[in-house]
């Protein structure tokens, strides 16, 4: 009993990173852009860079300008190595698509 508790309360070892979604044209994938920021290392400056990351989404659940979370995975496709953990806030213009065809 005492195992099971200890496996729950352990949180997963796989790299975990927040960012907004820029694409969604192909089947269960998704284009996550994550922005870093970062001091430079003499000036001191933060710079802002960012990074696209391809992401399985098997609901097809994730719209454009969503913010959501990504978990490391084994690798699923010659760029694929992310997996769509939640999302974290749904965008307006994705709440406004939803709504439009409801309204006619």
């Amino acid at each position: 009993m005492a195992d099971v508790q200890s496996e729950a309360t352990v949180e997963s070892r796989r790299n975990e990173k927040v960012g907004q979604v820029v694409s969604t044209k192909m089947q269960k994938t998704i284009v996550v852009e994550v922005e870093m920021r970062k001091a430079h290392p003499k000036y001191k400056r933060i710079v802002r860079s960012s990074k696209k990351f391809y992401a399985h989404d098997e609901q097809n659940s994730a719209r454009v300008g969503d913010m959501v979370r990504i978990r490391e995975t084994r690798p699923l496709s010659k760029l694929k190595r992310w997996q769509l953990e939640e999302i974290v806030r749904r965008s307006a213009l994705a709440q406004s698509e939803a709504a439009a065809p409801i309204a006619e």
